[in-house]
Order: structure tokens, then C-alpha cells, then sequence
């Protein structure tokens, strides 16, 4: 599984970016998915995930009510909405993936770092006060 993260950039504070991580290899409908970021000198964290059904997702605290992850396995894509933007926002945004595997697996959200086997390559995100 190769995932291509991309849509980073720099903005204002208060500005919104839409990051996409692309699949292939396998399909996304077959995936679990979760983003990170890891700011300078600090480890990686999480950020959302959602389930490889679609039905459920997870969100850090400090992202809550200001971002939203989704999935168009139609595009075999997953995406990450950004809005509201802060400076601590500023980081390396990765895309991770997971098989989820069957049935109720299907519905399972995860968070951890160490639970996805997969990894895109990141795309900076940059905001300015």
C-alpha cells in the first residue's frame, strides 16, 4: 500500500485547507485511516481517524468542532478539512493506513501510532499568526 498525502500549504490564521491521502495498491474502501502530525521537535500525534466502514470517526481534542475527516472510497481518497486554522496547527501532516480486517473490524477507530503500517509522506502545514 502506497498513500500520497498532499494539500498542505501556508495560511493566515483562521484560513481553511483541505489535505487528501490517495491510495494505491489497495483500495481505500479496504482501508482504515488515521492523520498525525509531528511539529519540530516534538513526536508524532494523532489527529482524526476514521473507521475503514466510513460510519465512525475520532478526533484529538485540540481538533475538535474544527476539523473533519471523510472518505470518498469513490476517488480512493481520504480527506482531512481544515478549518479555523491556528499557529499550533503547524506541523507535518501524515496520512496512515490499516486493515481493519473483517466484520466488526470494520467499525473500529485507531489512534495509536503504532496500530497503522502504513504511511504517506506528509505535507507541511503552515499557519501564521
Amino acid at each position: 500500500v502506497q498513500l500520497q498525502a498532499s494539500g498542505g500549504g501556508l495560511v493566515q490564521t483562521g484560513d481553511s485547507l483541505r489535505l487528501s491521502c490517495a491510495a494505491s495498491g489497495r483500495t481505500m474502501s479496504t482501508l482504515r485511516v488515521g492523520w498525525f502530525r509531528q511539529a519540530p521537535g516534538k513526536e508524532r500525534q494523532f489527529v482524526a481517524a476514521i473507521s475503514q466502514s466510513g460510519s465512525n470517526t475520532d478526533y484529538a481534542d485540540s481538533v475538535k468542532g474544527r476539523f473533519t475527516i471523510l472518505r470518498d472510497d469513490a476517488k480512493n481518497t481520504v480527506f482531512l478539512q481544515l478549518s479555523s486554522l491556528k499557529p499550533e496547527d503547524t506541523a507535518v501532516y501524515y496520512c496512515a493506513a490499516g486493515v481493519a480486517g473483517a466484520s466488526f473490524r470494520k467499525l473500529i477507530v485507531r489512534t495509536r501510532v503504532d496500530e497503522y503500517p502504513y504511511w504517506g509522506q506528509g505535507t507541511q502545514v503552515t499557519v501564521s499568526s
